[in-house]
């Protein structure tokens, strides 16, 4: 019998058990109306709303995530790692050993050796060295640990961006806000468990970074916009009241759950909780995103500009967010891509605007999340997809300065819950090329993250096309040394 003709057969027996009253779908049918039908078809086919609250694996040390996520990658060598070496060695070329076999996205040749034209200063209990281009940062080093021996397999943006944020350089895995909303569920009831919001330049991955992937794609991440419509098609129609939407959505949930009864499609058990999900969400985003409604005192302390993009207006709607119980948010601030070339790409013109566009959003983001008692159980995370070369690329002059993609080494740093304070994680040679103590690969980062969450990487999994996923690969072990 070929397959065709078998998928016929059984959808045509079920047909006859719904006809002819017999089977758990006559049952069910008999009492569509009831309210608590899902209790039990969960029995069977899972919960009705798929991003019910479920338990972490064991006591978690957080319960939400800010991801500020750096997209085109800072230079950890002008802004987190003092190197005098470099300096000392500045415009002279680099050893031929140490770059011996190296593939760069740009960098051809022996290219010469760039100290960092900004001062670094020492500061904070911790007497860590952070620049000149940070001065709030200053303020909350002791709050702070920075991972200074990040490494990730890719050299090029989107592969790169694809691996920190999905597991893997290629299209089609879930990201990791996706995993996080399957593992965990969602206390928000008004608003999507995983939240993107994005500012400056574009990420060049895009949505795929905040994708779903092969998970059902009530796990996808929600962008939401600062400017216009919150969230696209949001508002009802001209014509359309509450009283009919409501009755309308009611109708079409009866036939999905019917459907559901009858092909057990998780498809349409996420159709049910996103019609559910964005009639809750008309009233709930619009005060949501009304930054204008902080005091005074909250808006300058980030930045802010009501009615405007900005990576200010974004930090403030992620304490927002998580404070109404949002699990993931993920905010996206692209153009930290400075190879030199010109003005947009550029170490001393376009450097110092992106670190003043960040610097004090997101420490008034730890501060703020301090001050509500939110810190200890938020999770915030800082950093690109990968660091910059101790190399110069390109031109050199007083205005012109870039470093190409470095894989082998760059700087993150984290904060809040579960993570120690006031600490420093990894050691880089002289030169800052080469990590020479306490690697952290992507994946173990990724680990790191769902352990604080409560979620352990290597039993989070979901079986597509034959065998089980998860979004650390086959590999990945959790960073004790960061564990407060």
């Amino acid at each position: 019998m070929g397959q065709s003709e078998e998928m016929t057969n059984v959808r045509a027996r079920r047909r006859f058990l719904f006809e002819s009253g017999l089977g758990i779908g006559a049952i069910a049918l008999s009492r569509l109306l009831e309210e608590n039908l899902f209790a039990e078809i969960a029995k069977s086919t899972g919960p009705e709303d798929p991003l019910s609250p479920r338990l972490p694996h064991f006591t978690p040390k957080a319960h939400s995530v800010i991801y500020l996520f750096m997209a085109g990658a800072p230079s950890q060598l002008d802004l987190f790692e003092y190197k005098p070496k470099l300096t000392q060695l500045d415009g002279q070329k680099v050893p031929e050993e140490l770059i011996r076999g190296e593939r760069f996205a740009f960098l051809r040749g022996v290219p010469q050796v760039l100290g960092s034209p900004y001062r670094f200063r020492q500061t904070g209990q911790s007497g860590v060295y952070v620049s000149e281009l940070m001065p709030n940062l200053n303020h909350v080093v002791d709050e702070i640990t920075f991972v200074r021996s990040m490494h990730t397999e890719e050299f090029n943006h989107v592969p790169a961006q694809m691996f920190i944020n999905t597991g893997s350089p290629r299209m089609g895995r879930p990201c990791m806000g996706s995993w996080v909303s399957y593992g965990l569920g969602s206390e928000a009831r008004e608003l999507p468990g995983f939240i993107v919001l994005a500012s400056g330049k574009a990420s060049r991955c895009g949505t795929s970074c905040w994708s779903n992937g092969f998970l059902p794609s009530v796990y996808q991440g929600i962008q939401f916009h600062a400017q216009g419509d919150p969230v696209p098609f949001l508002a009802n129609p001209p014509g359309i009241d509450d009283t009919l939407q409501r009755e309308s959505l009611d109708t079409l949930r009866r036939l999905n759950q019917k459907k559901l009864l009858d092909v057990g499609d998780p498809e349409i058990a996420t159709r049910i909780a996103s019609y559910e999900m964005a009639y809750r969400m008309q009233t709930s985003v619009p005060e949501l995103m009304d930054i204008s409604r902080e005091p005074k005192s909250i808006q300058e302390m980030y930045g802010t500009e009501p009615g405007k993009v900005s990576f200010a207006n974004n930090c403030l709607l992620a304490r927002r967010l998580v404070e109404r119980g949002v699990r993931f948010v993920q905010l996206y601030h692209g153009g930290w891509d400075h190879h030199g070339g010109n003005a947009d790409e550029n170490l001393v013109t376009n450097l110092p605007e992106r670190c003043r566009q960040t610097d004090r959003p997101a420490v008034a983001l730890i501060r703020d999340l301090r001050q509500r008692g939110l810190l200890d159980k938020t999770s915030v995370i800082w950093g690109g997809e990968f660091g910059r070369t101790p190399m110069l690329q390109g031109e050199r002059s007083k205005t012109i300065l870039g470093r190409d993609h470095h894989r082998r080494a760059f700087t993150i740093w984290m904060a809040g819950g579960g993570i120690k304070r006031g600490f420093s994680l990894g050691l880089t040679d002289e030169l800052g090329y080469n990590i020479v103590e306490d690697p952290v690969h992507i994946h173990d980062l990724q680990a790191t993250i769902l352990h604080l969450l409560g979620l352990d990487h290597t039993r989070l999994t979901y079986r597509f096309q034959g065998r089980d996923f998860r979004l650390t690969d086959v590999g990945g072990k959790v960073v004790d040394k960061l564990l407060a």
